[in-house]
């Protein structure tokens, strides 16, 4: 979109410099503040909040809008759903902690570790062997995964991982598992790229 557009917004939500899941969490507070039909803009600079935001819309109903970038700042939009139109959030329902994936992976079981963190991420550190695609990406790459193998999907956090197993999940992926609390709770090795 065209850094001059011009949308007007009901509110203005502060998130620059704040890194996932921070602009979601905010984000869904402050949606509790509008009224249906009323848009919120996002302000953040973390490159991985187009993702966060745009699959939060999509799984809770809200209507994803689309996003202004200013340099390193992006715009989200975001139109709030009325009752009707919401979904309620769910959870992937398949997962294991860091400690269990670095058991199988020390088992030497046969499995894929997804890595859909931002690039610049992954980069500085990640679960040996574990394939990068973004979150964002990932469903323009989706062939690059086997559908009938088992997939480790991880993040930051242990949230876009839930929304990436989701989405393969959605397209037919049966061993999907969400690792909880992402590389922030993993206590095995890692690499650089």
């Amino acid at each position: 979109m065209s850094t001059q557009t011009h949308i007007q917004a009901n509110k203005t939500l502060d998130c620059q410099g704040l890194a996932c899941p921070m602009p979601i969490v905010r984000t869904r507070k402050a949606m509790d503040e509008l009224e249906p039909g009323q848009v919120i803009e996002v302000q953040a600079t973390d490159k991985g909040s187009l993702a966060d935001l745009k699959g939060w819309a999509q799984h809770t109903g809200h209507h994803y809008l689309g996003t202004v970038h200013n340099g390193e700042l992006m715009r989200h939009f975001i139109r709030k759903s009325s009752p009707q139109e919401l979904k309620a959030e769910q959870m992937h329902p398949l997962t294991v902690t860091g400690q269990q994936l670095e058991q199988k992976l020390a088992a030497n079981v046969g499995l894929t570790v997804l890595d859909v963190r931002e690039p610049a991420e992954y980069a500085f550190n990640h679960i040996s062997g574990a394939l990068s695609i973004p979150l964002n990406e990932l469903e323009l790459r989706i062939g690059e995964l086997a559908s009938d193998e088992e997939i480790h999907v991880v993040c930051r956090t242990g949230y876009r991982s839930d929304l990436a197993c989701q989405l393969l999940a959605g397209k037919g992926f049966k061993q999907v598992i969400n690792v909880e609390a992402g590389m922030n709770g993993w206590t095995g090795s890692t690499e650089q790229a």
